[in-house]
């Protein structure tokens, strides 16, 4: 029998970007999470993911089914949680690396002072919807490409971009740097949540590259001196780390940064969360 389950499975690939990941992240076999899928596919008539690619993708189908299937269970969410019809319902705001960077303390206190009865919870997400595909939040930070269908965008203040550089180099002594300046490294992008491709430089100029799996081991990889990164600026906020130093990127165009939620929200606290935060974070 088919049922939601599979369908939250599905959205949980969709937003992983691999099985395995899925897999990890709803803490069951890789096997079975394959056997659900198929089944869905099975029930439905229609191939949803590719897997003749190297990289999982959607298929045309894949994406619309998805479309339609954040709606829908997000619906079913709030109309099976009780706590869904009290404000004492925490109110869930999801990001993939740093929240609002700078803004976040000022956020929250605000928030608590204002809302006192309505918890907001910060829920960190590996993927490029932030936990918002999959229902886990009510609203996300989101930078760079808004990879979400079905759901509405406010646009923030962007956010300039920073070179991340191993400490005691020569290039962490420069006082700003160019994307021309990063061509005879290495650089590391994080393959689920990282808003760095190899389009920022010119086809015939770009660096050499390498792909990490998350934050944590692009941080750790710079610092041993493996790679450079570029990163947004409220990383330089949130994610001081020893043996990282962060340099202004010259040159550079700023990176978008969004505030994205589902429509119609899924928490009734969702519109004064969007006021407040364009109040403090607005473009």
């Amino acid at each position: 029998m088919t049922d939601l389950r599979h369908v939250r499975a599905f959205l949980a690939i969709a937003e992983a970007g691999t099985v395995t990941a899925a897999a990890a992240r709803l803490r069951i076999g890789q096997p079975a999470l394959s056997r659900t899928l198929r089944r869905l596919e099975e029930h439905l008539g229609v191939r949803l993911v590719d897997r003749s690619t190297h990289h999982l993708e959607l298929t045309p189908a894949g994406r619309a089914y998805r479309e339609r299937a954040v709606r829908v269970v997000a619906e079913v969410d709030g109309l099976l949680d009780p706590g869904a019809l009290w404000t004492t319902a925490p109110l869930r705001l999801g990001h993939a690396w740093s929240a609002l960077g700078t803004h976040t303390p000022e956020l929250l206190r605000r928030w608590r002072a204002a809302h006192p009865d309505t918890p907001l919870e910060l829920t960190q997400v590996d993927g490029p919807g932030a936990g918002l595909p999959a229902g886990v939040v009510d609203a996300a930070v989101i930078r760079g490409r808004v990879r979400v269908p079905g759901v509405t965008t406010v646009a923030l203040a962007p956010e300039a971009r920073l070179a991340a550089v191993p400490a005691g180099s020569a290039l962490a002594a420069r006082s700003s740097l160019t994307l021309a300046d990063l061509v005879g490294e290495t650089v590391a992008i994080n393959a689920h949540t990282g808003t760095t491709t190899p389009d920022l430089w010119p086809a015939g100029g770009r660096p050499a590259m390498t792909w990490v799996g998350s934050t944590a081991d692009w941080l750790v990889l710079i610092a041993a001196g493996g790679a450079v990164g570029v990163t947004a600026s409220a990383t330089a906020s949130v994610h001081a780390f020893p043996g990282v130093a962060y340099v202004p990127l010259d040159g550079v165009a700023p990176l978008p940064v969004w505030l994205a939620f589902g429509e119609p929200p899924s928490h009734p606290a969702v519109p004064a969360l969007v006021e407040l935060v364009r109040e403090i974070a607005g473009a």
